[in-house]
């Protein structure tokens, strides 16, 4: 099922320029591609060509040609399309359509009319290889995102598609199961024959398994179409905003050349010998940092539970404090507690044992406002904080809620809105912003109330690594120079290794430690223990033999944070 695009175009009827500028792409039947590039880039656009939804569903105008097995899509229908290229989306939520997660898996089976044993069968099967075969009679949404991400992946696996097109599947996930994620569709591409393609941020997490090649993208245009060798060896990643395994990062931190012939897109191919000396000279010779002192107690958790059903507890005795100026984390598996934690301190739920404290009264005295006017929770999904139709409305709606005068929301949004990147969309609807751009819509609206603690769930989903840069910087910037305390609530390993000081790890409702960030990355049974990952360093450092793998992982979070400073 070769797929090929030549000289192709397309403009959204709402825009102005196109955007995907004369694509010229082949992908042979049965290739596994991993199409990266920066918000905005097109990597979705084109995704959505592939499967049908544009011209179908999205309208546009489109010039040049796409054929999917020598048939002109332009002479084909929505469902045509999608009997050929079955789709997991970024946004899950968008997709489902059965009332349980077994009816959602079912779904296309019933269509395609399979008899109804067999369809039980097939269903229970597939449910197995993504872990949830104990929750079939659950309502989709009741799930985290990383569970929901699993029940779209289910329900395109039981499709019989020749195309498979995933894009962001790594999104929501915690890493293991991105991990296992990526190991089922790698399993499915060998066993079936089918063509994959993968539209992702996350490279590193993608390269875990073979892929044959790497489609970059900038402004609608492919910039590179290279294997993984040759795209890691060459400088285009940093070039395009686009993250480079932490592996290779610390290679160059200390100096190392890296070329094609090193085989750098995978830890187990990497001739690592021949950097050993460097490498081991740079460690030796950095200094890392002290502990800081703790400041004033600013949130205390003490003794926390709740259960959404009254059986199964989602927090279980939980308690940490963060202190004023800090920048913590809060790490664990999808489905763990942590976003519950958010919804207790926010108001919107009430804990069934324990207190929570902010500075030193306790929050079951304040109403949900109250506890706004001091602490900014920026949610994960951003479809459910929008509430204006205008992105300057949005941004400026918290202000006009407090009386501010409109000459200061004026000043104040264009300087919060600048600060995140958002300056020339200031104009724009909300509707016409990607997920990633969405999220940093939401962001604005709560740092433009100057919270004194802001609490960010999962900032880094859908985000672009350019863009997230720019604003975990910004953020890091308000906690150091106007002491805003930072909590973060993640199982994005890179973010919390590059901006946290301490992580707090929760898992199955416990808190299982309370840590500085590299002493907890150096530990791979606690970080089993809450579906995360150890990192390519923690690798790296343990093949080069290094005794204190914490100090290694310090001296590469001081390196980092010297050279984006």
């Amino acid at each position: 099922m070769t797929i090929e695009f030549s000289n192709f175009s397309f403009k959204y009827w709402a825009l102005e320029k196109p955007t995907l500028k004369n694509i010229n792409l082949k992908i042979e039947k049965g290739e596994k591609v991993v199409i990266v590039g920066p918000s905005g880039s097109g990597k979705s656009t084109l995704g959505q060509c592939l499967n049908g939804l544009i011209p179908f569903a999205v309208k546009g105008d489109i010039t040049g040609k796409l054929s999917i097995n020598g048939h002109d899509t332009n002479n084909m229908d929505l469902h045509q399309c999608t009997n050929m290229v079955g789709t997991v989306l970024q946004d899950t939520d968008g997709q489902f359509v059965g009332l349980s997660i077994g009816e959602d898996i079912a779904f296309a089976l019933e269509n395609q009319m399979v008899e109804q044993g067999k369809m039980h069968d097939i269903v229970k099967k597939t449910a197995e290889m993504v872990d949830l075969e104990e929750m079939l009679h659950l309502s989709p949404f009741d799930l985290s995102g990383g569970q929901k991400q699993r029940v779209s992946l289910a329900g395109v696996m039981v499709d019989d598609v020749d195309i498979l097109l995933f894009d962001e599947p790594l999104a929501s996930l915690d890493p293991q199961t991105g991990k296992a994620t990526i190991e089922i569709i790698d399993q499915l591409h060998r066993d079936s024959s089918k063509t994959v393609i993968i539209i992702e941020h996350r490279l590193e997490d993608v390269l875990h398994r073979h892929v044959d090649r790497v489609i970059l993208m900038e402004r609608g245009e492919i910039v590179a179409n290279m294997t993984p060798d040759q795209l890691l060896a060459s400088p285009l990643l940093s070039q395009h905003g686009i993250r480079e395994p932490l592996y290779l990062s610390a290679l160059k931190a200390a100096g190392c050349e890296v070329s094609e012939a090193d085989k750098p897109a995978y830890m187990s191919t990497l001739n690592l010998d021949s950097y050993k000396p460097q490498l081991l000279e740079w460690y030796q010779q950095g200094e890392t940092t002290t502990k800081p002192e703790a400041g004033q107690p600013l949130l205390s958790v003490n003794n926390l539970s709740y259960s959404y059903d009254d059986q199964r507890k989602t927090l279980d005795d939980v308690s940490f404090t963060i202190n004023k100026g800090e920048f913590v984390s809060i790490l664990g598996k999808n489905g763990s507690g942590k976003s519950t934690i958010t919804r207790l301190i926010m108001g919107v739920l009430e804990p069934d044992n324990g207190t929570i404290e902010f500075n030193g009264q306790d929050l079951a005295e304040c109403t949900i406002f109250e506890r706004s006017q001091n602490i900014g929770i920026v949610l994960q999904n951003p479809n459910h904080m929008i509430s204006h139709h205008m992105i300057f409305d949005e941004v400026a709606s918290g202000l006009r809620n407090r009386g501010v005068a409109e000459p200061d929301v004026e000043k104040k949004v264009l300087e919060i809105l600048e600060l995140c990147g958002l300056g020339k969309y200031r104009h724009w609807p909300i509707e016409a912003l990607s997920y990633g751009q969405k999220k940093r819509v939401t962001i604005a609206t709560i740092l433009v109330l100057e919270p004194e603690l802001l609490i960010l769930d999962e900032p880094t989903a859908g985000q672009d690594y350019h863009h997230y840069t720019a604003m975990m910087a910004f953020i890091r910037e308000l906690n150091q120079k106007l002491g805003i305390t930072i909590l973060i609530i993640s199982h994005d390993m890179h973010l919390v290794l590059e901006y946290t000081d301490r992580a707090i790890v929760i898992a199955d409702s416990k808190l299982l430690a309370d840590q500085q960030v590299n002493a907890i990355f150096s530990q791979p049974q606690l970080l089993e223990q809450a579906n995360l990952t150890v990192t390519s360093l923690y690798t790296l450092a343990k093949e080069l033999g290094i005794e204190r793998i914490d100090n290694f992982i310090r001296c590469f979070i001081d390196h980092e944070a010297n050279r984006t400073a």
